[in-house]
């Protein structure tokens, strides 16, 4: 699902691959917070 870029170029999926994956290892990281949280 690109989003800045309806036809990105290599460099660019790359960094959206990169840029995603980051972001939902961030969600995961905040969602086992909450739930470990009491």
């Amino acid at each position: 699902m690109p989003v800045l870029d309806p036809n990105p170029q290599n460099g660019q999926k790359k960094m959206l691959i990169v840029f995603g994956s980051f972001l939902a290892i961030f969600v995961v990281i905040a969602v086992i917070a909450t739930i470990a949280s009491p």
